[in-house]
């Protein structure tokens, strides 16, 4: 009887899913995009303020925290939203 219900419930879920219509490619493309293109300027920012955390001590290791995250934002954003 369990196995009898576990293949009603498959075989419905299965059905359902198969009724469904895929997104078009250029609405794959588009929110590939989009992801790609802020992936790419938080991953630039965090790298950034990583490498600028490295440099200088307390009032100068703010401010290359700052540069960092703003340049690697920027070449992140860059790099990734062609």
């Amino acid at each position: 009887m369990r196995i009898r219900r576990t293949n009603i419930i498959l075989a419905g879920c299965l059905a359902i899913s198969a009724c469904q219509s895929g997104p078009t490619s250029q609405a794959v493309s588009d929110r590939n995009s989009e992801f790609g293109c802020i992936a790419g300027t938080v991953g630039g920012a965090i790298i950034g303020g990583l490498i600028g955390s490295t440099i200088g001590a307390g009032t100068g290791q703010v401010l290359a925290v700052g540069a960092g995250i703003g340049g690697g934002g920027f070449v992140g954003n860059r790099l990734a939203c062609r």
